[in-house]
C-alpha cells in the first residue's frame, strides 16, 4: 500500500474518528456488514445443503430462526452501551457496539419475517430484508462520512445571518422532516432518506411527480388522469434499469428468490405489478340505518336477509316420538 495512503487513512482515523468520539459507531458500521454477509453467506450454504457447514438450528421440531439470536445479542450489548457510557470507556464501548451491529445484522437480515408475521426468506417479499440493510448501511455510512441532518439548514441560517435559537433549531428540524414525509408519500423512500441529510435533494423530489402506487398518487392523481398517465409512462421508463439493476445487486448479495428465475424477467414482472394507477380513495355512504350503522355497503344486502325458520326436518336432533 503507498504510504501516502497509509497516512492519510491514519490521519482520518485519528482525527475524524477517535478524536471526535465515533470509534464506537465505526465499529457498529463495521459489525453491521460483516455479521450481514457471514450470515447470508452461511445461509446460502444451508440452502445448497453443502455437509461440510453447519445446519438449521432447531429445537425439537421448531426451527429457530437467527433473528433470535439477534435480538438477544442486542438486547445484551445494548444494556452494556448504556451502562458502559457513564464513565465514557470508548474501548468497552466499541467492543459492545460491535455486537450490536452484528445483532441488528441478524435482525434486518429477517426484517421481511418481522414485517410479513410469515417465513418468506426466499421469496420475492424477502427482499425487504436486503433493503432494510441497504438503509442502515446507508444512514450510518453518511453519518461516518461527517454528514448530519439539519447540517445545511444551519449552514444556509449562518449565510443569512440569523440567529441560532431553540425556536430556530426546532422550526428547521419541523420543515426538513415534513418535506421528507411528503417526498416519501410520493413513493421516493431513498430520496427521503438522503434528503434529511442534504435538503436540496426534498425540494427535487416534492416537485416532481408522484410514484404512480403511492399513497401520494392515490389522494391526488385519481381525479387527474394525465398526471397519473405521465406517472406511469416516467415509471417504467426510468424505473425499468433501475429495479433491473436493484434485483441484480439483491441476487448477487442475498441469493436469488426461488420463485423468480432471471433477473430480466423479475425486473418486468416487478413493473407489472407496481407500476399501475392507484385505485380510488373507498366511498362510504352517508345514509344511516336505525341501529346507526353504516349502510350502503358491499354485503348489505346479504346481511339484511332475513333468517328461514328452523323446522323440526332442520332440527339436528331426532324427533322425539309422542307417547300414547
Amino acid at each position: 500500500m503507498p504510504h501516502w495512503l497509509t497516512q492519510r487513512a491514519s490521519d482520518w482515523m485519528s482525527h475524524d474518528i477517535i478524536d471526535r468520539g465515533l470509534l464506537p459507531l465505526l465499529v457498529f458500521f463495521c459489525g453491521l456488514i460483516v455479521g450481514f454477509v457471514v450470515i447470508r453467506v452461511s445461509v446460502r450454504l444451508i440452502r445448497a445443503d453443502v455437509r461440510w457447514w453447519f445446519s438449521n438450528v432447531t429445537a425439537g421440531d421448531t426451527h429457530i430462526h437467527h433473528v433470535v439470536f439477534g435480538v438477544v445479542l442486542t438486547l445484551s450489548s445494548g444494556l452494556g452501551l448504556i451502562a458502559f457510557s457513564i464513565n465514557g470507556d470508548q474501548t468497552a464501548m466499541s467492543v459492545l457496539a460491535g455486537l450490536f451491529g452484528v445483532g441488528a445484522a441478524l435482525i434486518l437480515d429477517e426484517f421481511a419475517l418481522i414485517f410479513y408475521l410469515r417465513d418468506v426468506y426466499w421469496s420475492q417479499e424477502g427482499r425487504a430484508s436486503v433493503d432494510a440493510v441497504f438503509v442502515a448501511v446507508a444512514a450510518t455510512g453518511m453519518i461516518l462520512l461527517g454528514f448530519r441532518p439539519l447540517d445545511l439548514y444551519f449552514d444556509a441560517l449562518r449565510d443569512l445571518r440569523v440567529e441560532h435559537t431553540v425556536i430556530v433549531d426546532v422550526v428547521a428540524a419541523g420543515v426538513n422532516f415534513l418535506l421528507a414525509a411528503i417526498v416519501v408519500l410520493k413513493g421516493k423512500v431513498w430520496t427521503g432518506l438522503i434528503g434529511i441529510f442534504a435538503w436540496p435533494l426534498l425540494i427535487v423530489g416534492m416537485l416532481r411527480l408522484a410514484r404512480p402506487t403511492s399513497p401520494w398518487a392515490r389522494w391526488r392523481y385519481v381525479r387527474r388522469p394525465g398526471k397519473m398517465e405521465r406517472a406511469i409512462r416516467r415509471e417504467r421508463r426510468l424505473r425499468r434499469p433501475l429495479v433491473q439493476a436493484k434485483i441484480f445487486v439483491q441476487d448477487l448479495i442475498a441469493g436469488r428468490p426461488d420463485v423468480l428465475p432471471h433477473v430480466r424477467a423479475a425486473t418486468e414482472d416487478r413493473l407489472d405489478e407496481v407500476v399501475r394507477p392507484a385505485p380510488a380513495p373507498p366511498t362510504i355512504s352517508p345514509r344511516r340505518g336505525l341501529s346507526g350503522t353504516m349502510v350502503g355497503l358491499p354485503d348489505d344486502a346479504g346481511l339484511s336477509r332475513p333468517r328461514p325458520l328452523r323446522t323440526t326436518d332442520d332440527s339436528e336432533h331426532e324427533p322425539v316420538e309422542p307417547h300414547a
